[in-house]
């Protein structure tokens, strides 16, 4: 069992495009458990469709999945975007956090990347390990600059209280 988090990506200082994100999300996933300061976005230009300035901000959502939904969050995700307009306004990055790593879910195969399904793959963006968050040799610059390390520690924490009490209740 998993939390769920969604990485979003929207263009700086524009309330209106995130409070629209804000609502989509809600609806379809219910009120954030936890939301994280916004970070600036500047460790590469990939996004610059979206556009050239970019802010980075994560949520956390209560309650405990199984990872086996990731797929599907991606699937979502996707439909989203192409909500927001006919070029997409936003980057929404589903995954999932539990002790030992943090996961992300993508339509680009990597060989670093499992496929999941329906055209959705995941990889092991970071590990816990010796009581710190590390990256791979794969990593996105942003996650391994240790940036989100704070508030994804925080969430860990969530997933601990949640886990305990979902093996108190069986």
């Amino acid at each position: 069992m998993v939390k769920k988090i969604l990485a979003l990506l929207v263009p700086k200082g524009d309330l209106s495009l995130y409070g629209s994100a804000f609502e989509m999300l809600e609806r379809a996933w219910g009120t954030p458990e936890r939301i994280s300061e916004r970070v600036a976005f500047t460790w590469t230009d990939y996004y610059d469709s979206i556009s050239p300035e970019l802010e980075r901000l994560f949520f956390s959502y209560p309650g405990l999945y199984p990872v086996s939904q990731l797929a599907q969050w991606k699937l979502e995700s996707c439909r989203m975007e192409k909500m927001t307009g006919e070029s997409r306004r936003v980057n929404l990055d589903p995954g999932s956090i539990d002790g030992a790593r943090l996961m992300l879910a993508s339509t680009k195969g990597q060989a670093h990347r499992v496929y999941l399904h329906d055209g959705i793959f995941t990889e092991v963006t970071l590990c816990r390990r010796k009581g710190h968050w590390e990256s791979f040799f794969y990593t996105f610059p942003d996650f391994k600059s240790g940036v989100y390390d704070a508030w994804l520690e925080a969430v860990r924490e969530d997933w601990k209280k949640e886990l305990n009490l979902y093996n108190t209740n069986k």
